[in-house]
């Protein structure tokens, strides 16, 4: 009978086209397929938490497989794998899971980051989007604080999308400066195509002075996607986190 897995890893998205598999185009699904599959010696299919745009990143990203028997103990197949796969992809932990746990469906929230550079670094110019202008960061927080009292984003959604529902349940958004960067931290319990990066053009709208805080309640009432701000670059966003139910977790040895 076959197990389940999850897996947690990283990935640098400069390269692919996104997490899942592209036709004539190489994501991180389909180079983590193909390696799982040479070294398991059988076919392996792997689902993610979710998409990620390409040129997105993930700090940590989550997916599930299943196979009736693993070669080795999960953390020696971790380090075995890392030897097969890419700089630019990491494999951190793999565990055994119920079989109702689903990477996409189980998860509870994810975390996503934002990193804007706020000086000129050429270390991070493939995950860091720089802007040298001044921003008023206090009205980008004000603005941010508005999108908890929301649920409906489809003036943040990717256009002609096949989701069938755009309501999203945000826990958190802030921005925070550290160290030369300006970082915006966002927790929901999904979110669509694009969202992030939408949300984030149209706060530095704000942030520039171009639109108020009221502005923003304005954007989010009209449920258009003409009516928010350009989406910011892809290659400024991280998914930094996805949280599951406890009985999903690793075990604590760990």
């Amino acid at each position: 009978m076959a197990q389940r897995y999850f897996v947690e890893l990283s990935f640098k998205g400069t390269r692919y086209h996104g997490w899942q598999i592209q036709p004539n185009a190489e994501s991180v699904q389909s180079v983590l397929e193909r390696t799982f599959s040479v070294f398991l010696r059988r076919e392996i299919a792997l689902t993610g938490a979710g998409r990620t745009d390409s040129g997105v990143h993930a700090t940590c990203f989550v997916a599930h497989f299943e196979t009736d028997s693993l070669p080795f103990q999960p953390a020696g197949l971790v380090h075995k794998l890392n030897r097969f796969l890419p700089p630019d992809i990491s494999l951190h932990r793999i565990w055994p899971v119920p079989d109702e746990a689903h990477a996409r469906f189980s998860a509870l929230s994810r975390t996503y980051r934002y990193v804007i550079n706020r000086r000129k670094d050429p270390f991070s110019t493939e995950t860091a989007y720089t802007y040298l202008l001044p921003l008023d960061v206090k009205k980008m927080n004000e603005a941010a604080a508005v999108l908890l009292r929301y649920t409906d984003f489809t003036s943040f959604s990717r256009l002609h999308s096949d989701t069938k529902t755009n309501i999203c349940r945000i826990y958190s958004a802030c921005w925070q400066e550290e160290d030369g960067q300006l970082v915006f931290t966002i927790r929901a319990d999904r979110f669509l195509r694009n969202m992030v990066r939408a949300v984030v053009g149209t706060l530095l709208e704000v942030g520039k002075g171009k639109l108020s805080v009221a502005d923003v309640a304005a954007i989010i009432e009209k449920q258009d996607r003409c009516a928010a701000g350009a989406s910011a670059p892809p290659h400024g966003l991280f998914l930094a986190a996805v949280e599951y139910p406890g009985n999903f977790a690793p075990p604590a040895s760990d």
